[in-house]
């Protein structure tokens, strides 16, 4: 069947940009855009608007992305963050190095740093050295999940919150989340305790979209008020709803290809099927905000516990 194609229109100006879908609920190529290049306003507002629209978006043939070109790029969408334990480029803290090289365990189903409770609202990932076979990545939709739920469900997902977190073994102490004070202290306190843990709704409402989407995932330890055998039941249900195949996309790496995605409603999974084959690939978030769920109450941080945190 012949792939859909649609222009998107920038908000900000008249500014299109060429536009094939992928898959029937997420995911799109655009297409004719360098990345490497600075890009006028009007093209960046285009591309975001089509990132809220499709979830994921990706970029082929962008092998003029430097280190220094993605980290520009990066700024003009939003505010990089600086990831508090991945490895880091020697010359950039804002970019993670993922490589096969390095130790590093398959990861499930997860969205990015979602045991901060104000996780990264956007990732783009550049491929540096793709396998020649396997490695492929998957995304799933988290709001159209939420709407596929029978009613019955909805209304018990509505209400629930969930404590997500995440261990360390080893902190980069020399390189804080950004440059906020409370950042720096949250690391400092995390280097003690070595364990993040925030307290997430269910059912977050997005931003800028205003779509309800379901923030689960690989960080989710508990659901609060439930048991750990209730919890791990009822979390498996609403991930089999959220990874169902119509509801996500699966690229296939090219070097040079970029990926972006909209971590608030979605989640990702790299496919670690490429054996001792050399994968390579560059990331860099964007700092977002703190959820809500969609009775107005906000995500907050357990651990570390802040000073200022009441």
């Amino acid at each position: 069947m012949a792939q859909l194609q649609e222009v998107i229109v920038g908000r900000a100006a008249n500014d299109s940009l060429d536009i094939v879908r992928q898959a029937g609920r997420i995911g799109a190529l655009i297409r004719g855009i360098d990345l490497s290049e600075e890009l006028p306003a009007p093209t960046v507002a285009a591309i975001r608007a089509a990132l809220i629209r499709h979830k994921v978006i990706f970029f082929q043939g962008q092998h003029g992305l430097d280190d220094a070109r993605h980290l520009a790029f990066a700024g003009q969408l939003g505010t990089p963050l600086a990831h508090p334990t991945l490895p880091v480029a020697a010359d950039s803290r804002y970019i993670v190095e993922l490589s096969s090289r390095k130790a590093q365990p398959a990861v499930p189903w997860h969205t990015d740093m979602a045991f901060l409770p104000d996780y990264p609202e956007i990732s783009i990932l550049r491929c540096v050295v793709i396998p020649e076979f396997g490695g492929d990545t998957m995304w799933a939709n988290t709001a159209t999940a939420y709407d596929d739920l029978p009613a019955p469900m909805k209304a018990l997902v509505d209400g629930l919150r969930a404590i997500h977190t995440k261990s360390f073994e080893h902190l980069n102490t020399q390189k804080p989340v950004d440059e906020r004070p409370e950042s720096v202290e949250r690391l400092r306190l995390a280097s003690v305790a070595a364990v993040y843990e925030a307290e997430h709704p269910v059912v977050t409402v997005h931003p800028e979209s205003g779509e309800r989407c379901l923030l689960l995932g690989h960080f989710v330890k508990h659901l609060v008020g439930f048991s750990p055998q209730e919890s791990q039941r009822l979390v498996a249900i609403l991930q089999d709803h959220i990874t169902r195949p119509e509801n996500s996309v699966r690229w296939k790496w090219t070097a040079g290809d970029v990926a972006i995605w909209d971590n608030r409603s979605t989640q990702h999974k790299p496919v670690s099927d490429y054996e001792a084959q050399h994968r390579h690939v560059r990331r860099i978030t964007l700092a977002g905000s703190v959820a809500v769920g969609i009775d107005g109450k906000p995500s907050r941080l357990l651990k570390p516990k802040l000073e200022s945190s009441t």
